[in-house]
């Protein structure tokens, strides 16, 4: 997977880790090897640029998705497609104020929303409650998966 992180905005950000939990997130939705995704992170001015624009909402958010191919997750028998997987930004002044409600470091609030940008691009979402719940869980479980193998 070529794995392109870019940080245009005022914050220093690990991207050392946010590549690792890229590519661990690519494994466990058994991603083809050669998928493309870009991260970008920008400040607010240019992520509420892009809320107005795609969701018609006012304000910064913490990411975006922007899926290019609709690659979905492969399966045990064999791994997705390969292609462009999309785009996600990230906004981490968004994130820095949402890990400190949430009592956590502002890195794990990115690699969280890095992994949640992920599963959009495969096309999970949570706009329904179900919708929600099973996306919200295979979250929890990639990102505890993920803390896990960094542990050892």
């Amino acid at each position: 997977m070529s794995i392109e992180i870019t940080n245009e905005s005022d914050v220093e950000i690990d991207t050392d880790r946010v590549l690792l939990v890229a590519q661990f997130v690519r494994e466990q939705l058994k991603l083809h090897p050669m998928v493309d995704v870009g991260i970008m992170f920008i400040d607010e001015a240019p992520m509420t640029d892009l809320h107005v624009k795609w969701m018609d909402e006012p304000g910064p958010t913490d990411v975006l998705s922007f899926p290019m191919d609709e690659l979905r997750p492969g399966d045990e028998d064999s791994v997705s497609n390969s292609g462009i997987l999309g785009d996600i930004v990230v906004c981490p002044q968004v994130a820095t104020l949402q890990a400190s409600a949430a009592g956590h470091q502002m890195i794990d609030e990115i690699l969280l929303l890095i992994t949640h940008g992920m599963l959009h691009l495969v096309g999970y979402d949570h706009a329904e409650p179900k919708e929600e719940e099973e996306m919200f869980g295979l979250q929890r479980e990639i990102l505890a998966a993920f803390y896990e193998s960094e542990a050892k």
